[in-house]
């Protein structure tokens, strides 16, 4: 028999097989879907653990191990590959990026279609986690939604004491979320149960931020927080002198954080204590993106920004996008994308700063990009999903919605989800449905 530790991750990752049941010292081979991947050979008492890594083209689904020896004994298990997008922004740097996605690429993405519609009661300013099968999603009608990621089935909601604008986060089966009334809520990421809150003193739309077994999220009360991932304990908290709607980034253990007096603030990870702050006088609303040593965010003056992440000195300032800055940014490969309140996505140098291209919309962007194969994603007001080329800008896809999008993208598992106003959580997936023949699910009324 043999068996794959853990039993689902993402294209690439490094895992684990082990096996018994084969000859003294027998030479095995490791095969993944019938390609030979690795020998191994066996102890004295036919026992074999050795370390695998899961092919970057492995799609989505469930997979095959198998473990064949020479005198031809052999044993297979079932290994699921999954892409997830646990927290707002991907991961714990607010990058933006997917970078396991291996289904979706510019040469396809413009045969996306609609494959289901998730009801809610009221409008989604909230971005989506996808973590094992499961959408996660906010809404103003005060609760937490749970769907089926394939189906868009519901499968549970859960209550808050007011509107949801904050994004959720899961790690270790737990989700993780802010609502209006000031409360951090964790809910078992299964069946929606309430594990714990934690009170602030403000209203919490930042998103929270996952790492390490500790929960980072800001507070309109003016103050950024760290609670204990599994007892919503506080460990800390630390003061700005304006609300903060940015959701934390980390990196090297500090913590990034920017505040609306137009304050970026670095933290430490493990105390709170302020280790640099920068003031560009002007307004934060996005988050930050940290890359390369460097912190990106824009900024109500229209600008993005670039600043030295250890010393916080700023490297380089954009030309002004036209608008309101209130995107998170997006860096890969050297480039930073972000949205404007002018209706454009733009893309800039990251060493230097340069416009390198920007795309319109129909309407402003509130919405933050996600990169993926070098396609980027995003929302706008104009009631649409766009599809632009990484490189050059050019509109690879749209996906009509009809009512504003503010909720930004999350690019899983071959699929795209986003939420807008009219209380809708969509998925768009490879030959699907038009998304006029879409299948409504969940309850709730607008």
């Amino acid at each position: 028999m043999i068996g794959a530790k853990p039993a689902s991750d993402h294209p690439g990752a490094k895992i684990h097989v082990a096996g018994r049941g084969f000859a003294d010292g027998e030479t095995v081979e490791i095969r993944f879907d019938d390609v030979d991947e690795i020998q191994v050979a066996a102890d004295a008492q036919g026992d074999f653990r050795t370390p695998l890594t899961v092919p970057r083209d492995a799609t989505p689904g469930t997979h095959t191990i198998e473990a064949k020896g020479h005198t031809g004994d052999s044993a297979k298990t079932r290994f699921a590959v999954s892409t997830d997008w646990s927290q707002f922004r991907f991961d714990v740097r607010k990058n933006g990026i997917n970078p396991f996605e291996n289904v979706l690429t510019a040469g396809n993405v413009g045969g996306l279609s609609g494959i289901w519609v998730g009801t809610t009661g009221s409008y989604i300013y909230s971005s989506p986690a996808v973590v094992n099968g499961v959408v996660y999603v906010g809404s103003e009608d005060d609760n937490l939604y749970a769907f089926d990621a394939s189906t868009g089935a519901k499968l549970w909601s859960a209550p808050t004491g007011a509107s949801i604008y904050s994004s959720p986060a899961v790690a270790n089966g737990i989700v993780y979320v802010g609502s209006y009334d000031g409360t951090l809520y964790a809910f078992n990421a299964a069946s929606g149960t309430q594990l714990w809150t934690a009170v602030t003193g403000g209203a919490v739309e930042s998103s929270p931020l996952v790492a390490n077994g500790v929960v980072y999220v800001g507070s309109n009360d003016e103050n950024v927080y760290a609670f204990n991932a599994g007892t919503g304990a506080k460990l800390w908290s630390t003061a700005t002198d304006g609300f903060v709607f940015s959701s934390p980034a980390i990196a090297s253990g500090i913590v990034y954080v920017a505040s609306e007096d137009g304050i970026l603030h670095a933290l430490d990870a493990a105390t709170g204590e302020k280790l640099w702050g920068f003031d560009p006088q002007c307004v934060f609303e996005a988050s930050p993106a940290v890359a390369n040593g460097v912190v990106y965010i824009g900024c109500f003056d229209g600008r993005l920004y670039a600043f030295d992440a250890k010393k916080g000195t700023e490297l380089w300032k954009s030309v002004s996008t036209g608008s309101d800055v209130l995107s998170s940014a997006a860096v890969v490969d050297g480039v930073v994308y972000v949205g404007s309140e002018n209706n454009d996505l733009f893309a800039f140098d990251a060493s230097t700063g340069a416009e390198l291209w920007s795309a319109p919309t129909g309407s402003s962007i509130d919405s933050s990009p996600a990169v993926v194969n070098g396609v980027v994603y995003v929302g706008s007001w104009d009631g649409n999903v766009y599809a632009f080329d990484a490189a050059s800008g050019a509109k690879l896809w749209t996906g009509s919605i009809g009512d504003v999008v503010i909720s930004s993208p999350a690019v899983v598992n071959g699929m795209v989800y986003v939420g807008s106003w009219d209380g809708d959580l969509y998925a768009y997936a490879l030959g699907g449905k038009r998304a006029g023949e879409a299948v409504r699910s969940g309850s709730g009324s607008r």
